[in-house]
């Protein structure tokens, strides 16, 4: 089913392309989806086809700087600015609160991939109360893996691949599907990183994390899934992966449950077993959603 486009008003004169996944049926549940760095929301649609089988009306957009939202406001890839991950970050806000309006009334459900994820994290500091559930994919945390970049560089996505050297693509890191990887390849919308401004800003943002008060206003009973591959090399070995869980954890989060896929890579939605992992995550949003 091809989704329903639609236009989100942001901050500064930004028009912010989004799309929705309607159900047949009434809607049982929101699930808004965020995606990473250098891609873009239709890359969701398998998923958003799963999860409105399952009654969910699904709700994405096209991140400041990535999709259709480059062409929208006559920008170039990656390129955010100096405030744009600030207003990035706004923006998961404002798709809820678009989604909220249309849907009074029903539970909302943010699932969160990479650079996404990063958002959401940042997003459930001072949004907590507005989640039923959160999904988060390609994750880690942020402020731990700092040290090994220079941010007053672009964000080079290829660096990343040296785990995988000799490697076919510069983005072997992404998946063991060849198929997928070289389909992301192909895309004219996929294969960037942020400017240099923005990077930067992404990752001096994340050092909240870092202050357990901050993650402690996290509401302590949301529901929170991790669900990563155990060769994604953003996770540095899972260390950072596990450091994400503990900070939540010892922030007083009582419901959070890690999924770790043996050989999965960074993008588990696109990887080999993706039936296994759409079919874990739309299992466990049931659940959560039924505690």
């Amino acid at each position: 089913m091809s989704p329903t486009p639609l236009d989100l008003p942001s901050a500064g004169g930004v028009t912010v392309k989004a799309y929705r996944w309607d159900p047949v049926g009434d809607p049982v549940a929101v699930v808004r989806l965020t995606h990473g760095m250098g891609e873009h929301a239709l890359r969701y649609a398998p998923l958003a086809g799963a999860l409105t089988a399952r009654g969910y009306v699904v709700y994405a957009q096209d991140h400041r700087g990535h999709g259709a939202t480059i062409a929208a406001n006559n920008g170039e890839p990656g390129v955010i600015g100096a405030d744009g991950w600030t207003e990035l970050v706004a923006d998961v806000a404002r798709l809820g609160d678009l989604a909220r309006a249309a849907h009074p009334g029903l539970p909302h459900v943010l699932l969160g991939h990479s650079m996404g994820s990063f958002a959401t994290q940042q997003h459930l500091l001072d949004h907590s109360g507005d989640e039923s559930a959160v999904v988060l994919t390609g994750t880690a945390v942020l402020d731990l893996l700092e040290p090994a970049l220079d941010l007053d560089q672009p964000l080079d996505l290829a660096m990343f691949n040296a785990p995988f050297a000799p490697a076919r693509t510069d983005y072997d890191w992404l998946s063991r599907d060849e198929a997928q990887v070289d389909a992301y390849v192909a895309d004219p919308l996929c294969g960037f990183g942020l400017d240099g401004a923005a990077g930067k800003q992404m990752f001096v943002a994340a050092r909240r994390m870092a202050d357990p008060d901050a993650v402690a206003a996290i509401r302590h009973d949301l529901p929170v899934l991790v669900a990563v591959g155990d060769q994604d090399p953003v996770g540095g070995g899972l260390s950072l992966v596990h450091a994400l869980v503990d900070r939540y954890t010892a922030a007083g989060l009582t419901d959070v449950t890690l999924k770790v896929y043996p050989g999965a890579r960074h993008e588990v939605f696109n990887e080999t077993n993706t039936d296994e992992v759409v079919g874990d995550v739309v299992r466990w949003i049931e659940e959560a959603l039924a505690r």
